[in-house]
């Protein structure tokens, strides 16, 4: 079964890789390949989730990386792997004839393969290699259409703000270390003291990061810029979803802390009511969507510090069909009528039934009504919870009823005839928003047969309450559609800022730290430069002093070379010149012999002369005669 564990992240991950180095000679298949790696891994799963295997693989001395399978990481590979194979048989019909398909399909290969190594990590080790992994396809992905500066720059908003806060995970990861010489999770409730504290303080700044609750909501609204798989994607049951896991895994060391569980409880609960609100106030529907993402991770925060595990997990799971249904029904509308803009999507409902039908599902159980899915999780979320939790919720549950059902009375609206399109949705969309209309339906009945769920039954006056607040607020958005009436500016432009959140970021962290930058930077300059300066002064003393000596050493240098020189030379030019005089006197005596002799033969008498002619040819023919033979 070890290889099965394996098979699970690597198999979406090594797919994903060979797509992206393919490149352009892969776009035809890409889609082909997706959908089928996606089919592979939901049978994987489901032996995973069944049989438990564990794998451990050497990577650092006595920091191994480990994957193993429990209730909760089995619950979340299921989860991921069907919504994967669902958002990737939609993607056929959006980017089936992209010339970008394998860049797009091996992303998201990648980005789901991360999610599953994350969920199924039983160290922080193997967790922060998932953790980066994840961070990085999410830039990619949601700046994927790079040639659009907007969009980049919201890819660059969510990948700093969440990167500030994966900085806690490391500061986790160092504290655990430094205290245990281990990085195993099930340990790290087992911490002494102050690393305690470290370890809680980091893991809940990585989850806030990561699953955008305050103060790092705003990075959500930017992430929008994304094609519409990959919001679905995104939101439902990968990145968004880390975080809630990640506190839902931890619920041990938040509770051992003592102060993380309370600090995670209410951050969950102030997030779930805080953006809720922002929902509500929302013209564009992929923006709804996403602050409702916000508003519904906050309940599965919430029940990390309640301590109410399964609730937590049947949330998040739940939540994931739900919201990868409808950001595909978003998508599906942007595709056919070309908008996302809620005034011009009245009555697109009625115009395109099916996707229609598939919205209506999904906001019904987006508002809590019975007995679909979200209304069973977010009860089980509040079982026991004191009074002003359970209070809280109930706020935020009745804003979550309102803002889904504003978004489903306006889709279902009497059409306008701004938009004329009948073109049907392909039918990769249909069967995708078909398959996760079940789920998103059904799942709360099927978590009430969950292992574990009989120990945390529902509670018959919570949930008559919660019934009753989500009709009450589907009724109350059905009269604000009817009305038409508007928002009051200021309230309006405050939800559509997301509360400020990013200019209040940017005025308390992102000045701060450039204006602390700058004065480094001018600091780092000033300093050098004096120092530089300094350093040239006495240089050039120094240099100056030495100039001075150098001068009259090498002067007095310069005049000894000068006297010694001159005596080599005369002492040279005496003994050539003796040698040259002594050689000439030899010459010229040598040949005035030679003319002594050569006048001797000079007597005047002819007959001599004869004689001399004749031994001469003589000695001429001799030479002839030997050199002929």
């Amino acid at each position: 079964m070890s290889v099965l564990l394996w098979a699970l992240p690597g198999l979406p991950l090594i797919t994903g890789a060979a797509l992206l180095v393919a490149g352009r000679r892969a776009d035809r298949r890409a889609p082909v390949i997706g959908v089928v790696v996606a089919a592979l891994l939901v049978p994987i799963a489901v032996l995973a989730a069944i049989t438990r295997p564990s794998v451990q693989a050497p990577m650092l001395a006595g920091l191994p990386v480990e994957l193993a399978v429990d209730g909760l990481s089995a619950l979340m590979a299921v989860t991921v792997t069907v919504v994967t194979l669902a958002v990737l048989v939609y993607s056929v019909a959006e980017f089936g004839r992209d010339e970008a398909a394998s860049r797009f399909f091996g992303l998201m290969l990648i980005f789901a393969g991360a999610m599953l190594a994350t969920v199924t990590a039983t160290t922080l080790l193997g967790l922060l290699m998932a953790w980066e992994v994840m961070g990085a396809a999410s830039y990619a992905l949601i700046g994927f259409w790079w040639r659009e500066a907007w969009r980049v720059r919201g890819a660059t908003t969510a990948f700093i703000t969440t990167r500030a806060g994966d900085l806690g995970l490391y500061l986790a990861a160092g504290a655990a270390f430094a205290a245990s010489g281990s990085l195993d999770l099930d340990r790290l409730a087992a911490l002494p003291g102050p690393w305690l504290d470290a370890v809680t303080a980091g893991v809940l700044l990585a989850a806030a990061g990561k699953s955008a609750q305050l103060p790092f909501s705003f990075w959500l609204s930017g992430a929008m810029a994304g094609p519409s798989p990959v919001s679905a994607l995104l939101h439902s049951a990968t990145m968004v979803a880390a975080g809630g896991y990640l506190l839902l895994r931890l619920s041990p060391l938040l509770h051992e802390s003592g102060w993380g569980a309370e600090t995670a409880v209410w951050l969950g609960a102030a997030t779930a009511v805080a953006l809720g609100a922002v929902a509500c106030a929302q013209r564009d529907l992929k923006q709804l969507l996403a602050a409702s993402t916000c508003a519904q991770v906050g309940f599965m925060v919430l029940a990390a510090g309640a301590g109410s595990m399964v609730g937590g997990a049947a949330h998040l799971a739940g939540h994931a069909a739900v919201k990868s249904l409808l950001f595909l029904t978003a998508g599906a509308w942007l595709t056919v009528l070309g908008s996302k803009d809620l005034d011009r999507l009245r009555g697109a409902g009625r115009r395109h039934r099916l996707i229609g039908a598939a919205f209506t599902m999904g906001a019904l159980a987006l508002a809590g009504v019975p007995p679909l899915t979200l209304w069973v999780t977010k009860d089980l979320v509040l079982s026991g919870a004191p009074t002003a939790l359970w209070s809280a919720a109930l706020v935020a549950s009745a804003l979550s009823a309102v803002y889904a059902g504003r978004a489903l009375f306006t889709v279902l609206a009497p059409p306008t005839g701004r938009h004329r399109s009948r073109r049907p949705a392909p039918a990769a969309m249909a069967v995708a928003l078909v398959g996760l209309s079940l789920p998103a339906a059904a799942f709360g009945a099927a978590a009430l047969w969950w292992p574990g769920l009989a120990a945390s039954p529902l509670e018959p006056v919570g949930a008559a309450v919660s019934a009753i607040v989500a009709v009450a607020g589907l009724a109350a958005s059905a009269v604000w559609v009817r009305r038409g009436a508007p928002l009051p500016d200021a309230v309006a432009t405050a939800g559509e800022r997301w509360l400020g959140l990013e200019a209040l970021a940017r005025l308390v962290v992102v000045r701060p730290v450039w204006s602390l930058a700058r004065a480094l930077a001018r600091f780092d300059d000033r300093v050098p430069a004096a120092g530089a300066r300094g350093v040239a002064r006495f240089g050039r003393a120094v240099a100056a002093a030495a100039d001075e000596r150098s001068e009259r050493y090498l002067a007095a240098g310069v005049s000894s070379l000068a006297r010694g020189g001159r005596v080599v030379s005369s002492f040279v030019e005496g003994i050539g010149e003796r040698a040259i005089r002594a050689l000439v006197g030899a010459v010229a005596a040598g040949g005035s012999r030679l003319g002594a002799l050569a006048r001797r033969p000079q007597t005047g008498q002819l007959h001599q002369y004869y004689a001399q002619a004749a031994v001469a040819l003589a000695v001429l023919v001799l030479v002839f005669v030997l050199v002929v033979r």
